[in-house]
């Protein structure tokens, strides 16, 4: 526990690392900002000092990993040319269900205020599941340009039903239903392999 007055480093991160851990222990419905700052190891109202409130926190947190998964979607223009592209594709996809992703994103759409501030962000250009389908799409375009992807492949559809399933089984998806990462990853094969 951080003594009163001294800071503690890196809070958002430390956080939404808490929460994450609760969600994926306990699930969705034990993710109290007093859950948080206990499995954080911080003092109580260190959540609130740095969020307007819970559902501005669940919103954030929604939003980091989206932007991380973003980011990551974005780095695969740089692997064309390497290693598979199924390989490629599925690392990228798997991540939006990292670290609690599937709970998460089920508990910000229970949460009306959280869910209105994420689409909010997203309307406003916040990274989110269209900016990692253009990631995909260029991805393969560069791919096909290789020639290691094939001409019938249209890499703008596949971008969208990998998104478009990735999305369907985070929002479908919770504690103790099965793992969506192996049919996920079966949908990536038949889509690029056909």
């Amino acid at each position: 526990m951080s003594p009163r007055g001294v800071a503690t480093p890196d809070v958002r991160e430390r956080l939404f690392a808490a929460a994450e851990r609760v969600v994926e222990r306990d699930g969705p419905g034990a993710l109290t900002s007093r859950s948080v700052t206990t499995e954080a190891g911080c003092a109580k109202g260190l959540l609130h000092a740095h969020f307007a409130g819970f559902d501005e926190f669940v919103a954030d947190l929604c939003l980091d990993r989206f932007a991380r998964a973003t980011a990551k979607a974005q780095d695969l223009s740089e692997l064309a040319g390497e290693a598979t592209v199924v390989r490629n594709l599925v690392a990228v996809t798997l991540s939006l269900f990292d670290s609690g992703g599937l709970a998460i994103a089920g508990l910000a759409m229970t949460r009306p205020a959280s869910a209105m501030r994420i689409r909010e962000a997203l309307e406003g250009g916040a990274p989110g599941f269209t900016a990692i389908q253009k990631a995909i799409t260029h991805y393969l375009q560069a791919e096909r340009a290789l020639g290691r992807v094939a001409d019938t492949i249209d890499p703008y559809t596949v971008a969208l039903a990998i998104v478009g399933t990735a999305h369907h089984l985070l929002m479908t998806s919770w504690p103790g239903t099965p793992d969506p990462r192996p049919p996920m990853t079966r949908l990536v094969a038949a889509l690029v392999d056909g």
